[in-house]
């Protein structure tokens, strides 16, 4: 015989409710992703909306503005971002996971580039975009620093320098203006990298 169900459990009414505004929810965030992914910087709340096939009530229900929406976003690129940089790195010598970094963060870049580029466009009207992008910046730095010797760390000059071509910056500048290929871009900057460390 089976036992009555909880007072405390919702009415099944009330659970459907809450599943379809999750699912409409997370159905708002990946077109916001979709739509950034496919070369539109700044997408409206009604070009979410189509592409979500949500109303646009729906999509300020569940997003106040659009900045509370790129943070939603935000949380999803950084756990994919994690996913790629966070694993111990193998290599056997420093110049070998400094090489490794590399290859990491030419991945992690790739991933993140459209919706990086899309959050600077708007980082002078956000303090979350803003504080988004300083916070990585200083993450990279620091797992850079652990994969490097004290001789490195301790030589400003040339710390700053491999922070420099490491950084999404460089990796952008590549890609973009310079208009190279993803692997065009990371043999040059293994070579610069080796040349700089020796």
């Amino acid at each position: 015989m089976s036992n009555p169900a909880s007072s405390a459990d919702p009415p099944p009414a009330l659970d459907g409710r809450r599943q379809r505004g999750q699912d409409n929810r997370a159905r708002i965030v990946s077109a916001m992703m979709d739509i950034i992914r496919d070369g539109q910087i700044a997408p409206s709340a009604e070009q979410v909306a189509a592409r979500a096939d949500v109303g646009l009530r729906t999509v300020f229900r569940h997003f106040q503005d659009m900045d509370s929406l790129y943070r939603e976003m935000s949380a999803v690129i950084e756990a994919q971002l994690r996913r790629i940089i966070e694993p111990p790195l193998q290599g056997a010598t420093w110049p070998d996971r400094v090489l490794e970094l590399i290859g990491r963060r030419a991945q992690a870049f790739e991933t993140i580039g459209p919706y990086r580029r899309a959050a600077d466009a708007f980082r002078h009207r956000s303090k979350f975009l803003g504080g988004d992008a300083d916070r990585l910046a200083t993450e990279l730095r620091a797992k850079l620093e652990r994969a490097l010797p004290a001789e490195v760390t301790g030589d400003p000059l040339k710390l700053e320098a491999l922070d420099l071509l490491m950084s999404f910056e460089a990796w952008s500048r590549l890609r973009r203006e310079q208009g190279l290929t993803p692997e065009r871009a990371r043999e040059v900057l293994e070579a610069a990298v080796r040349r700089l460390i020796g």
